[in-house]
């Protein structure tokens, strides 16, 4: 895949403090999400919908005079993978001590997670190659694209992919409740776009012209 142009994305996911200044700016649909009671400052933000990261953005690219937007699906698995081809991009498996997720998660679909498990802050762990930090692991991360069964047929130069099911949006990266083969770099979850959920928020990006 061919990108059709270079695009910078945060280090970070986006904070509750962000996402406060937002709210305090008049921004954000003045909506203020819950933080579980685990805090907020440098927490990545949760309870956060689709629609809810797409007005951040939009308050931003205001804010700085620069535009800014989610990833596609194709953007956040290249920034996840750094130049790399293993599952995760220090290698082919992972520990606690490498990622935010739940190591005694089993097959049942309604294991709720480890006791005691929770966001951690978003500098937490060591970044990627690239300087990016916790893309596994930590909250699912909101991309711009409609949900497909599989990737087969998406655009080629990494654009969002913006046909399927569009009420339906993608989330990469796993969270703090998924196991381990949730974290992968491939992994791929879609879900109703107006849910607002604790394990759930994004990281924006830029296109470089």
């Amino acid at each position: 895949m061919t990108f059709a142009h270079s695009f910078a994305v945060g280090r970070y996911a986006v904070t509750f403090a962000e996402w406060d200044a937002c709210v305090a700016d008049g921004g954000c649909n003045g909506y203020k999400p819950w933080d579980n009671g685990w805090g907020r400052g440098r927490r990545p933000a949760i309870n956060i919908s689709w629609s809810d990261a797409k007005s951040y953005a939009a308050w931003l690219s205001v804010r700085t005079g620069k535009t800014y937007r989610l990833l596609s699906e194709a953007e956040r698995e290249y920034v996840t993978r750094a130049g790399t081809t293993s599952s995760f991009w220090w290698g082919a498996s992972v520990s606690r001590g490498q990622a935010n997720y739940d190591d005694k998660a089993s097959q049942d679909k309604n294991a709720k997670g480890a006791s005691g498990q929770k966001t951690a802050p978003v500098d937490s762990f060591q970044p990627n190659p690239w300087g990016l930090y916790q893309v596994h692991g930590n909250i699912w991360e909101w991309v711009e694209d409609c949900v497909n069964d599989t990737y087969e047929g998406a655009p080629v130069d990494g654009s969002p992919w913006m046909k399927g099911r569009c009420e339906q949006r993608v989330l990469r990266g796993g969270s703090w409740v998924s196991k381990a083969d949730a974290v992968e770099a491939g992994s791929r979850y879609g879900v109703q776009s107006e849910g607002r959920v604790s394990n759930v928020g994004f990281r924006v990006a830029r296109t470089l012209r």
